[in-house]
């Protein structure tokens, strides 16, 4: 029997349960929320939701002496929407300079002070607030490089200079940012470092182009860093704080030639810190997000206050976003493929992938025959990444674009591709074009080599292109070399003893390059390849004899009649004789001397593993 203090409770336990359901149907009846109206991570996606709980994010405030710009800063800051999230501020006071000037000397004491005492009253109500006052004037090198070492990788920071005043909608962007393009791992770009709020406006390539963006074009990638408002991703970070250590340890410095920056360094030495993360970027291939609003609006506006970069107050550099003015969905962020990605001279640049398939192949083809008429083939095989990343470097500086690489699968080859370079993979595509060529081919790595370069002509013929085929063991005089061979009554020009080819695009052409001219130049290099030891020379001569056998017409040139050998006996050279189209050198040659040589004749544009210069040709 129910105990009457127990009957007493009942019609209250019924009617608990009834407002319970209640509540529960109307919020389940609601409309879910897009991560694009409100990223905050109860609107993402289980799978990303674990890790994104995880992140934190940092504000680096880094300050000096001038108490309005900090005051509208961190009031800036203060008024922004962080959608419940925890927020640390970090603010770095860097000391004035010392002064013998007493009157000058209590001015700075009083402002510093005043500075110290507004920041430490300040309330920030979204995570932690930590304040560290330098002892010392360090400038703003320390200051940026010294602020932040990530303890993590799901550990953000975004630094802020305190002329800095922020959107109070900066914050869902910066998390939208995160969600989309670091955690989503199908949008994600290890080449992408971070983000900048501030309005693009500069380009540090001299004689670069002019930042042109279509206003349908609201994100894209620079690589240019933002120091206005910049998202720091942890990895690269880290890796750039490594790389500048080494430098600084060795007395490296971030010369940089074909930049404005350059100039800025030698003018200013240690006092600035973008010349280096510059230098760094350049070496690694990396891009920063931007934003592209238009009225010349942007999340972060520098109100460029006097002080180390301005000697007078030049005012906001842009406008600032609200609410007020939004008149767009500013968290809505496309996929990584889709975005525009543009190097330091304002370049475009299309980062790709490997071409491992015919069907690839016949698109990155397609692609070059909409831009040129002729393609440059590149075997990496016996190459080393030394002498492949001068050849890119000789190549920018030449401004010779037309070329396409094909290499042995590895990193490498990956990190080129990365970059922005067409790249094959020998193994990748010989294996897909085995599977629907009738003559079943078994072979060694050079054989291998061979079918992907007399497949790849076949393709180019098809297309109407024509097509060079060489080592990397030879460099270009000027970008002439490459010009197109009129001579009407040869379609194949050939040098003696090496792989150096050009197959110009005709109706003849294509006609002798089918499946079976194919497989008699491979069953000639396999032939040849058991009889020699030599490691180059193959193709040529297997292409040779096989046209000769077809009746066609080929050009024979010999390898030093427009063109000039590095070896030992003219290690000092200085220069290349009138006429010379290329040197070549052996492949087994040491990558010292070959260097060194390439030094002397002022075709090594290598330094620190990365190009010396930026070289900017308007497009």
């Amino acid at each position: 029997m129910m105990s009457p203090h127990k009957r007493r409770l009942y019609p209250l336990l019924v009617l608990s349960l009834f407002v319970l359901f209640l509540f529960s149907y109307y919020h389940s009846s609601l409309p879910h929320t897009d991560i694009t109206n409100i990223p905050s991570s109860s609107n993402l996606p289980q799978s990303r939701n674990n890790i994104v709980q995880k992140f934190t994010l940092t504000i680096k405030l880094l300050a000096f002496d001038r108490f309005d710009s900090i005051s509208r800063c961190l009031h800036s800051l203060a008024n922004a929407d962080y959608v419940n999230d925890r927020v640390n501020l970090h603010v770095y006071i860097d000391h004035f300079k010392e002064t013998n000037q007493s009157s000058i000397l209590d001015e700075k004491l009083e402002e510093s002070h005043r500075i110290l005492d507004f920041v430490d009253k300040f309330v920030w109500k979204f995570g932690e607030k930590f304040v560290h006052f330098r002892t010392g004037n360090v400038g703003l090198q320390a200051q940026w490089l010294e602020s932040w070492w990530p303890s993590s990788d799901d550990e953000f920071a975004f630094v802020v200079e305190d002329d800095l005043e922020v959107s109070p909608l900066y914050y869902k962007f910066l998390k939208g940012l995160i969600v989309n393009y670091y955690f989503n791992s199908s949008n994600y770009s290890p080449s992408i470092y971070g983000a900048s709020l501030q309005r693009p406006r500069f380009v540090p390539g001299k004689h670069g182009n002019k930042i042109q963006l279509d206003t349908g074009t609201r994100l894209f990638l620079y690589q240019l860093v933002g120091t206005w408002g910049q998202l720091l991703f942890p990895k690269p970070w880290k890796e750039f704080r490594l790389w500048y250590n080494i430098h600084k340890a060795k007395g490296i410095k971030p010369v940089l030639q074909g930049m404005v920056t350059t100039g800025w360094y030698k003018r200013m030495g240690e006092r600035i810190w973008t010349p280096w993360f510059i230098k760094f970027i350049h070496s690694r291939g990396y891009f920063n997000i931007y934003t592209n609003f238009q009225g010349e609006r942007a999340l972060s506006v520098s109100h460029r206050d006097a002080g180390v970069n301005y000697g007078k107050t030049a005012g906001p550099d842009s406008n600032l976003l609200d609410e007020n003015s939004l008149d767009f969905s500013y968290l809505e962020m496309q996929p990584v493929t889709s975005l525009k990605w543009y190097d330091f001279c304002f370049r475009e640049v299309l980062p790709g992938k490997v071409v491992r398939s015919s069907d690839e192949l016949s698109s990155l083809l397609y692609s070059a025959r909409k831009k040129y008429n002729t393609v440059i083939l590149i075997s990496l095989h016996r190459t080393s990444q030394e002498v492949t990343m001068n050849m890119l470097c000789h190549f920018e500086k030449l401004n010779i674009q037309n070329y396409i690489f094909l290499g042995p699968n590895s990193d490498f080859l990956n990190d080129i591709a990365r970059r922005g370079y067409h790249v094959i993979s020998t193994e990748s595509l010989v294996n897909n074009i085995k599977g629907f060529r009738s003559k079943k081919f078994e072979g060694s790595d050079m054989l291998n080599e061979i079918l992907a370069k007399a497949y790849i002509i076949k393709l180019c013929l098809q297309l109407e292109l024509n097509s060079w085929v060489i080592d990397g063991n030879m460099l270009p005089i000027s970008n002439a070399m490459f010009s197109d061979l009129h001579d009407t009554a040869y379609y194949f020009f050939a040098t003696k003893d090496s792989d150096i080819l050009f197959v110009k695009s005709s109706s003849v052409s294509a006609k002798i390059w089918d499946d079976s001219f194919i497989d008699k130049v491979v069953a000639k290099a396999s032939s040849s390849t058991n009889k020699s030891s030599k490691d180059h020379g193959y193709l040529g001569n297997a292409i040779t004899s096989s046209l000769e056998e077809n009746n066609a017409k080929i050009k024979m040139v010999g390898e030093l009649s427009f063109g000039e050998k590095v070896d030992v006996k003219n290690g000092n050279q200085t220069h290349v004789s009138e006429g010379t189209k290329y040197v070549i050198w052996s492949d087994e040659m040491a990558l010292d001397f070959v260097s060194s040589r390439l030094d002397n004749l002022g075709m090594w544009e290598l330094e620190d593993s990365s190009c010396k210069a930026v070289v900017c040709h308007q497009s």
